[in-house]
């Protein structure tokens, strides 16, 4: 009989962390994909086609707060639903949507669950960014100059002085606002009771949280900085 009410009692618990996570992982989708569809920015004057947008944080602070496998499936999703509604690259621009953002939320969010502090985000950032940037060279290498119908010269032409920095430029503005904000949203999600407290040997002191928020804000920054030099804005 013990064994049972103990049984009993636990999956009413797991079910109701499990609809918790369902709720947060939509809400955050929502707040990525509206933020995508108001907000998407040309930040190369060479290459007006690439758009600078910021569903990428988003996503990586539900893969902080849960795992990788949630900012997978939110950004299937998320491209998914672009496709079918505002975007007008078709089939391979989503599937590349895709592979970027996969590419730079998920190493990002294995490295932060194996190290759970601000250098474990920091760097699982960063290889993040290298990852989508390598990346995003090959596909951009190998599939735009068919889907765009140029000569693959004319893209090669393009892969370091423009794909390059945009890719870095991308991520590192995604990252630095995804650190920024993430710090503040796991405690609040944690205070309120929404996901598990962390225990005392990965929790983080002021200090740290301090920290995190300096690295992000030096990094949007120098991020911001490089964008308007691009631009000739001095």
């Amino acid at each position: 009989m013990i064994k049972n009410k103990q049984r009993q009692g636990i999956v009413p618990s797991e079910n109701s962390y499990k609809i918790k996570k369902m709720v947060i992982l939509a809400l955050l989708s929502a707040m990525a994909y509206i933020i995508t569809f108001v907000c998407r920015l040309p930040i190369m004057p060479s290459a007006s086609f690439l758009d600078l947008e910021f569903k990428s944080a988003i996503i990586l602070i539900g893969s902080f707060i849960f795992d990788p496998l949630s900012g997978f499936v939110m950004s299937v999703v998320i491209c998914l639903l672009e496709m079918v509604t505002f975007s007008t690259t078709g089939i391979i621009g989503c599937i590349m949507n895709i592979i970027a953002t996969v590419c730079f939320v998920c190493p990002a969010a294995y490295v932060y669950k194996k190290k759970k502090n601000t250098s474990g985000a920091i760097v699982g950032i960063v290889i993040g960014t290298i990852l989508m940037t390598v990346a995003m060279l090959l596909w951009n290498y190998i599939v735009t100059p068919i889907y765009m119908g140029i000569p693959r010269e004319a893209i090669t032409s393009m892969l370091l002085p423009v794909y390059v920095p945009f890719n870095l430029l991308k991520s590192g503005l995604n990252g630095g606002i995804a650190l920024f904000i993430f710090k503040f949203a796991n405690q609040a999600l944690q205070k309120t009771h929404l996901i598990p407290t962390q225990d005392d040997n990965i929790s983080e002191n002021k200090n740290s949280v301090v920290g995190a928020v300096i690295v992000s804000c030096l990094i949007i920054i120098t991020c911001v900085l490089v964008i308007f030099a691009y631009n000739g804005i001095f």
